[in-house]
């Protein structure tokens, strides 16, 4: 059962991918599939909302760093966009906040 939905847009040269739901390991395919495929059609500064994510188990952080390590070969780039203590937290306890550029908005990103 997917407990996750992932829709991408193109912002300009950006390309924002929101996430919603669960990334746990029965749901992280999605994530990763539409990752690849944007990677696939040369979209390389990516976004990742995660604003709407309730829950993210290691998976989804191993999903999102094998992303960020193929972006930067290529020379792109991907950015978080996380706005729950939760969340934040995640990324602390596991030291991503260090790898990861993490934004509190949108906007703030998207500048």
């Amino acid at each position: 059962m997917v407990t996750v939905h992932v829709t991408s847009e193109d912002v300009d040269d950006r390309t924002v991918v929101t996430v919603s739901g669960e990334i746990d390991v029965s749901s992280a395919d999605a994530l990763r599939d539409r990752l690849g495929l944007l990677l696939d059609e040369d979209r390389t500064d990516l976004v990742v909302d995660l604003r709407a994510v309730a829950f993210m188990d290691s998976t989804g952080l191993g999903v999102l760093v094998g992303t960020l390590k193929k972006v930067r070969t290529v020379g792109g780039r991907l950015e978080l966009v996380v706005d729950t203590e939760r969340l934040l937290r995640l990324f602390q306890l596991t030291a991503l906040d260090q790898v990861f550029t993490v934004h509190r908005t949108l906007e703030d990103a998207l500048a």
